[in-house]
């Protein structure tokens, strides 16, 4: 208890300052090869042709994968979760970004790895690339992914997330204005200090030692044992020091790749990422395109939102069908609007797959709806603070998925931001609160949403 209030200081502070913070790239262990792939220079071809022999025959290589090396070629983050694995981890037979890696090298120096992998025999057919997921539709289309352009295994056989709240048509007949808008987050990279790394020691008992910069231990862990179809126990990750990560380091990127090239040389392995490969080939943070049509009375309630969403996958799954999951329960934002109709979908491309990124799947569609907020007042002509804590998430009210919320920090941000801003509000403004909805807070069109939060 002595931390509670206290000054505490940072446990890592003097060492991250004095630069004696170990990160997975200070490990050391003689005899470490280094590892370069052979990536697609293509966005999207057939493999006609791969040849390694040369690189083999190379002196100072010491093994080179391919996806004949992988004993389970396809497995993801969240398999174990019903999301069907889709990505292999080397490209076979096809590829469809570009920078997707083909085959590994692991050479006794950089400088042989590098050659090595320029040595490969690489043959590819052009196919027609996709990158505008508003197009992924169109009945002319390249068709890219073995499901489709889109995803289709959400529960019950969906192609789509798909949310139902309320009667949506009797809303939009009942309101006065209709405003509408489409919002296009653009994809961001994490751009971490650190790049993506790992070695991999293979010890003398049979097990592997893997240092990892991961941020999901376990989630890599599961990953690495299924793609060598190795029990848990054969693995022992060393996690710690994390130089940046921002969500992009859920991927398993080098770690399985590493191991294999540790089992088949049986020596230590480290692939660290050039800057370049971080920025042309790691996951971003997904574009989003968000069309939004809100039923709004003249008085400022919503009565009722459409809301079509295309998340960007990238070429493979990943982590997507969660984050749109993510996203459609938070596409009302922090309101209560009792009437929805929301169908969101996960759209492939010919891009790098994409990923996970501080508050995944929420942040875009917050950008989304307060963007959206903003524009109603000023089509009414109202205040937008004041429109925000009217229709503001209370104590009782319910989500897009129906859940009654029992701790809802609406009305409190709303308020405390408008104080930090010197913002004027009226005295019932000023006075409201989060508790339960009663008199003009509870209009006749928010009854039916009202939950119940007993045993909560």
């Amino acid at each position: 208890m002595k931390a509670v209030g206290a000054r505490v200081p940072r446990y890592d502070g003097v060492a991250h300052a004095t630069g004696r913070t170990e990160f997975v790239d200070d490990v050391r262990v003689p005899g470490t090869l280094w590892v370069k792939a052979l990536r697609s220079p293509s966005h999207h071809a057939d493999i006609t042709r791969l040849d390694v022999s040369a690189a083999v025959a190379m002196k100072g290589v010491r093994a080179v994968i391919t996806a004949d090396d992988v004993p389970l070629l396809e497995y993801g983050h969240l398999s174990a979760l019903g999301i069907p694995a889709d990505e292999p981890l080397l490209a076979k037979g096809e590829v469809r970004y570009k920078g997707q890696p083909i085959a590994v090298v692991a050479a006794d120096d950089e400088e042989i790895a590098q050659a090595a992998v320029d040595a490969i025999g690489l043959d590819l057919t052009e196919k027609p690339a996709l990158f505008d997921i508003r197009k992924a539709f169109d009945a002319d289309a390249p068709r890219i992914h073995q499901w489709g352009n889109w995803y289709t295994h959400f529960e019950g056989g969906m192609d789509r997330r798909q949310i139902r709240k309320g009667n949506i048509e009797d809303a939009f007949d009942k309101a006065d204005v209709i405003v509408q808008g489409v919002y296009r987050p653009a994809a961001i990279e994490h751009v971490p200090l650190e790049t993506q790394v790992s070695l991999v020691v293979p010890e003398a008992n049979g097990r592997l030692t893997i240092y990892s910069c991961t941020q999901a231990l376990y989630f890599s862990m599961g990953v690495v044992a299924a793609h060598l179809q190795l029990p848990l126990n054969k693995l022992k990750f060393v996690g710690g020091t994390v130089g940046g990560g921002f969500g992009g380091k859920v991927d398993t990127a080098t770690e399985t790749i590493c191991a294999l090239l540790a089992q088949k040389s049986g020596r230590p392995v480290k692939w660290r990422w050039t800057r370049e490969e971080e920025f042309l080939c790691s996951s971003t943070r997904a574009p989003w395109h968000m069309e939004i049509a809100d039923a709004v009375t003249k008085d400022g309630w919503i009565l009722g939102r459409k809301m079509l969403t295309l998340h960007d996958s990238g070429a493979y799954s990943r982590f997507s069908p969660y984050g749109l999951t993510k996203h459609s329960f938070h596409h009302t934002g922090a309101y209560s609007i009792p009437n929805l109709e929301f169908d969101g979908y996960v759209v492939y491309t010919n891009r790098v797959p994409t990923t996970a990124m501080r508050g995944f799947g929420v942040t875009s569609v917050s950008f989304a709806t307060e963007t959206h907020l903003s524009r109603i007042a000023h089509e009414l002509g109202v205040d937008p603070f004041e429109l925000r804590l009217k229709n503001a998430n209370r104590i009782g009210d319910t989500s897009p998925n129906q859940i009654a919320y029992t701790d809802p920090s609406t009305v409190p941000t709303i308020l405390a931001i408008a104080n930090a801003l010197g913002h004027k509000l009226t005295p019932d403004y000023r006075a409201m609160t989060r508790d339960p909805r009663s008199g003009d807070l509870l209009p006749e069109h928010l009854v039916a949403q009202i939950g119940s939060t007993e045993g909560h």
